[in-house]
């Protein structure tokens, strides 16, 4: 199934995943130096980092759901594609709740408390970024018109045939 959103001929979420997954996980490393005692404009640029990956996560949750509506329903890449969206829903909500505490804040930086959550957030922005990664190499949604939207898991060991067939 080919992207319904392509720049150039190429699927636009994937492009637009990139920037928001790099400002997020940046975030996060500069508030655990900045909590560990590294310079305090540490705080601010996190603080910037986190508004940034938010509108960048957002445009590419838009993109993200063209795709993820077209998938036929009862395929395993549908049943993929909704728990790749519900993890990033879920790291955008935590996000977005920690960037609101530090809005109205004195400062700038996260205490322990708003730091656990955004470790907790990257993590499940990890498992996410998995789940795309199957539904891209795996299942090829968004890069192949003739994908097998429902071929098993990347985790699953491939059966004696499948591995005399990659032989030939």
């Amino acid at each position: 199934m080919e992207s319904r959103l392509k720049v150039l001929g190429h699927p636009l979420h994937p492009m637009l995943v990139m920037f928001p997954v790099a400002l997020l996980i940046t975030a996060v490393i500069f508030d655990v130096i900045d909590a560990a005692g590294g310079p305090r404009y540490l705080a601010e640029a996190a603080y910037w980092n986190m508004a940034f990956g938010l509108v960048g996560g957002v445009l590419a949750a838009v993109a993200g759901a063209v795709d993820l509506l077209a998938l036929p329903a009862g395929t395993r890449a549908k049943q993929v594609g909704l728990t790749h969206a519900a993890a990033n829903l879920a790291v955008i909500l935590l996000f977005a709740a920690v960037w609101v505490v530090r809005l109205n804040a004195d400062s700038r930086a996260a205490g322990g408390a708003l730091i656990a959550i955004e470790v907790v957030a990257v993590a499940i922005l990890g498992l996410s970024a998995w789940l795309g990664g199957e539904l891209v190499d795996r299942l090829g949604v968004g890069v192949d018109r003739e994908a097998d939207l429902n071929a098993p898991s990347s985790l699953r060991p491939p059966s004696a045939t499948q591995r005399i067939g990659d032989m030939r």
